[in-house]
């Protein structure tokens, strides 16, 4: 069982890279593929690391990676984050697009050092426009509930 102050990580690995043509997790930034590379720099941080993937990925996983199935609910980077929270409702979630090369063990600190636990998540903001980076962030129970509650919302619009 785990706190309810407990921090997860969790590597978004399940896009299909339509517009790269080729899957951005995959891709070897730092000498093995990304989605590796990221679940590697989170174990330190976190409780537990999962890779977020499509269920036609599990074969190529390797075993040592804990992996969590995207449900196809929603559409987009927030399926995995919200199948991750159904798995684990109660902790919060350090996530990560496995497409931000330059996020290392460092940036995620920095993140996790400066976590409000009250707020509904904690994130980076993007330099030019100033707004959360909703796939650098760690997001609270509470935050999850809220996103997954405007998410049912939009479906049904």
């Amino acid at each position: 069982m785990f706190q309810g102050n407990e921090i997860m990580g969790l590597v978004l690995a399940g896009g299909q890279s339509r517009r790269m043509g080729t899957d951005k997790g995959k891709l070897k930034y730092h000498n093995k593929p990304q989605r590796e590379y990221l679940y590697d720099q989170m174990k330190p941080l976190c409780a537990r690391v999962f890779l977020s993937i499509r269920p036609e990925q599990q074969a190529e996983i390797p075993r040592e990676l804990d992996c969590i199935v995207d449900e196809n609910q929603y559409k987009g980077p927030f399926n995995g984050l919200l199948s991750a929270h159904h798995a684990f409702p109660e902790v919060a979630w350090l996530v990560v697009a496995c497409d931000l090369p330059l996020v290392n063990q460092k940036v995620l600190k920095y993140l996790v050092d400066r976590r409000d636990p009250k707020a509904m998540a904690t994130a980076f903001a993007t330099h030019k426009t100033k707004l959360p980076e909703p796939l650098a962030a760690i997001w609270e129970p509470q935050g999850l509930k809220t996103a997954e509650s405007y998410m049912q919302t939009a479906q049904s619009s």
